[in-house]
């Protein structure tokens, strides 16, 4: 029998050191434009390019998961993210860094889609609704925690040693990563193969898409507007500490708002668990997500900046376990795989378009107004999210015992 939490640990495990491949590039890559001569436009097409190519994989991955099982897509999905983060080292030494850069950030697309989709549906099939919030908080922390730490590696190493070397490392850790997926990550979604299930099958339920678009927003703002464009602030306005630049600084930032986001992930699904209903906890976290932004928008030191990333990191990172938990809630087992297709899909076109959006408007219409901006959108979030789950349960508090599998 499959115990649940050795599976969680060790899908925790291969998920953390993956994620520095994905960390490692944001606190390096908008000012390596600059010296690169890639314009901004570019830069934030490179940063966004594995969010658009997964919103074209996500379906495929999700409906492969529903039709041959988890083990699998996780265990090729991680290898082919390490692939991935060599190719930013080829970048460095190419005649065309772009193309390079831009294909390496293709193909972790589609390895983190296959990974993503496999750990959410992996984490909702060893867990009931009354332990879900806890567990999707547990295994989405665990995947973004590698995030921060490959913002420190990207920031700091790159400062001390060479922005080589920081590639190097994050594609060392991430070849780890798959080793231990295969070795220690066993199946738990199907016991025989669903021939019926087409590769480009999505989930187009009412919950599938209402939580998937309060991922779009949220991660619109979070992932696509602050976290491309913080290293400029940084620039613009000066702000360091410990003699680091622009580069080394804004990796530790974003470190500071997602390892916020990891420890209120837990928080987050554990009360809604307790609670026995996800919507007050979302909608609190929607809030302080809320007042982050204002903070951030009004941010003129290096306290303010890191009390707006703090925030901001709370409320991403408390909506994300009792939104994946009520999305598993609210849909059958053996369409799992596909609904978290869809979710993805729609948060990665929010962290897709938010770079090609936001950093050409901070050129024009500057900083505050761009998070002034980012602040309505989680209000905006908890208004839809409301709106839907009255419409699917006739309930705005919906109790986690209408999970569809408990």
């Amino acid at each position: 029998m499959t115990r649940p939490r050795s599976v969680v640990l060790a899908l925790i495990a291969s998920t953390f050191f993956v994620g520095f491949g994905g960390g490692v590039v944001f606190p390096i890559l908008p000012n390596l434009g600059a010296v690169l001569g890639i314009s901004p436009v570019l830069v934030g097409l490179i940063l966004s390019a594995n969010r658009f190519m997964r919103i074209l994989a996500n379906g495929p991955a999700g409906s492969l998961i529903d039709r041959v099982g988890t083990r699998t897509p996780l265990v090729v999905g991680l290898f082919v993210e390490s692939v991935a983060t060599l190719g930013y080292v080829v970048a460095l030494d190419s005649s065309l860094p772009e193309a390079w850069f831009l294909a390496a950030r293709i193909v972790w697309g589609v390895g983190s889609a296959m990974v993503f989709a496999t750990a959410y549906t992996i984490a909702a099939d060893v867990s009931t609704g009354r332990s879900r919030g806890t567990s999707m908080g547990v295994v989405r922390g665990g995947i973004t925690l590698g995030f921060p730490a490959g913002l420190v590696l990207g920031g700091v190493v790159s400062d001390v040693y060479s922005i080589a070397t920081a590639f190097v490392v994050a594609a060392a850790f991430a070849f780890l990563a798959s080793a231990i997926a295969y070795l220690l990550v066993p199946e738990t979604h199907v016991t025989e193969r669903r021939t019926a299930i087409r590769p480009w099958e999505l989930e187009t339920s009412l919950p599938t898409l209402t939580v998937g678009l309060v991922n779009f927003g949220l991660y619109f703002a979070y992932l696509g507007a602050l976290f491309s464009t913080l290293v400029l602030f940084l620039e613009a306005n000066a702000i360091g500490v410990w003699g680091y630049g622009p580069q080394g600084m804004s990796g530790l930032l974003m470190a500071v708002t997602v390892v916020s986001a990891s420890v209120f992930m837990l928080a987050g699904g554990k009360a809604s668990d307790l609670q026995g209903t996800r919507t007050p906890v979302l909608l609190g976290f929607l809030v302080v997500s809320f007042l982050g932004f204002v903070l951030l928008a009004l941010a003129d030191s290096l306290p303010l900046l890191v009390a707006a990333c703090v925030l901001i990191g709370a409320g991403q990172g408390g909506t994300s376990g009792p939104l994946m938990a009520l999305l598993a809630d609210l849909t059958p087992t053996d369409r799992m795989g596909r609904a978290m297709g869809t979710n993805n899909i729609l948060g990665d076109l929010g962290g897709g378009l938010g770079p090609m959006v936001s950093l050409p408007l901070v050129d024009s219409l500057g900083f505050t107004t761009v998070y002034a901006a980012c602040a309505v959108v989680p209000l905006l979030a908890g208004g839809l999210l409301l709106g839907g789950l009255y419409a699917q349960t006739g309930h705005f508090r919906p109790h986690t015992e209408l999970a569809t599998d408990d």
